[in-house]
């Protein structure tokens, strides 16, 4: 077991690489995602996400596309935009990285998945989420980056388990990547 980890570790994200690229599956899977994040939302926040109450709705969404997006520096580190510092860090950066790494497992480059995380994050804050809450600067720039940054390490993890044996390579991928697994196994070519 130890060799193979360490096989694993000398392989390389790009000769692990099979899959060509393709848009399709992560723009699909960031749509499951964000309607996903919305129910969620809506269901333990109801009040706050409530689609209701249609003059506040479209309050929001009026000074979503007249003023800047909400930044308050004197707020503490990661609460810039009122949210607690748990969501903004580490809720917005696993959103981020789910998007980054559907997109580097299609076949995209590091930058293009970036890319498709940034604007991903800003289809969430001036389409989805927009309704509720004005737009967040940390959100638009943390999900894109953060999710990189883990999405990277997740997606270098994931293509270094193809060298170890089967059922070590479906636990760590699994645990890796466990909504990918699923789409997969229910026939999705990455």
């Amino acid at each position: 077991m130890a060799a193979a980890v360490g096989c694993a570790l000398a392989a390389t994200p790009a000769q692990a690489q099979t899959h060509r690229e393709s848009w399709l599956v992560p723009s699909l899977h960031a749509a499951g995602l964000l309607t996903a994040q919305r129910a969620g939302a809506m269901l333990l926040w109801q009040r706050a996400f409530s689609l209701e109450d249609g003059d506040r709705n479209l309050r929001h969404l009026r000074a979503a596309y007249t003023s800047p997006p909400r930044f308050d520096p004197d707020r503490r580190f990661f609460e810039w935009d009122g949210d607690r510092w748990i969501i903004n860090l580490w809720g917005h950066g696993l959103m981020g990285s789910e998007l980054y790494l559907r997109a580097r497992q299609c076949g995209h480059g590091a930058l293009p998945s970036l890319a498709f995380a940034a604007v991903s994050s800003a289809v969430w804050e001036y389409g989805v989420e927009v309704w509720n809450a004005h737009p967040s600067a940390n959100d638009l720039v943390w999900t894109p980056l953060g999710g990189a940054l883990l999405g990277e390490l997740r997606f270098t993890t994931w293509e270094l388990a193809a060298r170890l044996p089967r059922a070590a390579r479906i636990v760590v991928r699994a645990l890796v990547d466990p909504f990918g697994e699923l789409e997969r196994a229910a026939g999705s070519p990455c």
